[in-house]
């Protein structure tokens, strides 16, 4: 029953960002705003959490996950208020920034409370559930916000997305009995650091493939709504084809345990990433909006395994105690290239266009799924055997 509340409270919240992010860059559009100036903007949703995420998941390791998902919730309405109440591209600014911090405390307690129910091939299991309910996140967020512009006009998207965070809220402060409590390390312990975790050399691999799987997710995430308008699509067209690469990436979720046991984690991941490679690469050269959603499937089934298997990886692959630590850790990698590579595509798809930006994000999937291919040949046998610690 907990495992399913966190679920619950991952497909509200997730919902929520992914709306939130696809409804901004929009409105921002309509604004008039240039790509340069959306790049900075979609940037501020990562720039407090790079330097916040180990501290998250600190607080996470001693105090617990209750806290911090509530803290992210009222946060997550805040973000989404804000326009409402004050409309303009200042705003957009003020409200991407707030929506960054309090995301990042749900993120990084999610992902370690969903690493404390199990462990070994049970924890892999757990993960891709819970990357199943991001997907589906990933499906509703997008479209919802989609249709509800074109009926409903920006301001009035956002007072209704703000519903979700909302409902988070009132779901964990009913039934937070049900999630256990974390396991805390001895106070008395010596004071660690967090770049003591970048000198454990399977969690250093497993951060940089990490690295280049979010520039791939970024790629589509930031460019497919500028690309998309860009030759016409509309609103909800737009929010579809998002909606199918989210549906590609549940739907690969639910194989990726078996695939794992006929192969291991660090091989499904390297696949994962060439194929997404590829698709990434033939994005800019297709118009028609069929085979717009075509490639857009395909290319949710390249990424949709790397995010679950670089979770559990990081988890397995972390200190015994500090896994939220390293969670968190991982969570700065990621919201790094959530902050640069936006800032990067949209300065370059304003300067050049959009096919090198896509060929440039390409080439950063292939060395990450060359990263973990070299993994896998290497040390097999030692990340299978600490998959099945106890942390």
């Amino acid at each position: 029953m907990a495992l399913y509340l966190a679920l619950l409270i991952a497909l509200l919240t997730h919902s929520s960002f992914k709306a939130n992010k696809i409804l901004m860059s929009l409105y921002a559009i309509d604004l008039g705003t240039s790509p340069a100036v959306i790049g900075v903007l979609y940037a501020m949703y990562s720039v407090f959490p790079i330097v916040l995420s180990v501290y998250a998941g600190k607080v996470s390791d001693r105090h617990g996950f209750r806290g911090p998902v509530l803290f992210s919730s009222c946060g997550a309405v805040a973000a989404l208020m804000l326009p409402w109440l004050v409309p303009g591209l200042p705003a957009l600014f003020v409200s991407a920034a707030l929506a960054g911090i309090s995301n990042i405390f749900y993120v990084v307690a999610i992902q370690h409370l969903i690493g404390a129910f199990g462990d070994g091939a049970q924890r892999t299991r757990n993960y891709g559930l819970f990357s199943i309910s991001v997907g589906l996140s990933s499906l509703v967020g997008p479209t919802v916000a989609g249709f509800a512009i074109d009926a409903l006009g920006h301001k009035a998207t956002f007072l209704l997305i703000s519903g979700f965070p909302a409902a988070s809220f009132v779901a964990l402060l009913a039934m937070s009995k049900l999630l256990p409590a974390p396991r805390r390390l001895d106070g008395d312990g010596p004071r660690r650091r967090v770049f003591e975790l970048l000198g454990v050399p399977p969690l250093r691999r497993v951060l940089l493939a990490t690295a280049c799987l979010e520039a791939g997710m970024e790629l589509f995430s930031f460019l497919m709504p500028l690309y998309g308008h860009s030759i016409g699509l509309s609103a909800s067209r737009i929010g579809v084809v998002m909606g199918v690469f989210a549906l590609a990436m549940m739907l690969v979720r639910m194989l990726m345990p078996a695939l794992v046991r006929r192969s291991s984690e660090e091989k499904v991941f390297a696949l994962s990433m060439f194929l997404a490679a590829a698709m990434s690469l033939c994005v800019p050269l297709v118009s028609a909006f069929p085979l717009l959603l075509a490639l857009a499937f395909v290319l949710g089934l390249g990424l949709g395994c790397g995010a679950p298997l670089s979770m559990a990886l990081s988890y397995n692959r972390s200190p015994e105690g500090r896994a939220g630590e390293a969670i968190g850790l991982r969570q700065s990698v990621n919201k790094s290239m959530e902050a640069i590579m936006p800032a990067i595509f949209g300065a370059l798809s304003a300067a050049v266009g959009m096919m090198p930006v896509y060929a440039l994000g390409a080439a950063a999937l292939a060395c990450g799924g060359w990263l973990m291919q070299r993994d896998a040949r290497r040390q097999p046998a030692a990340t299978r055997g600490m998959a099945g610690r106890n942390n």
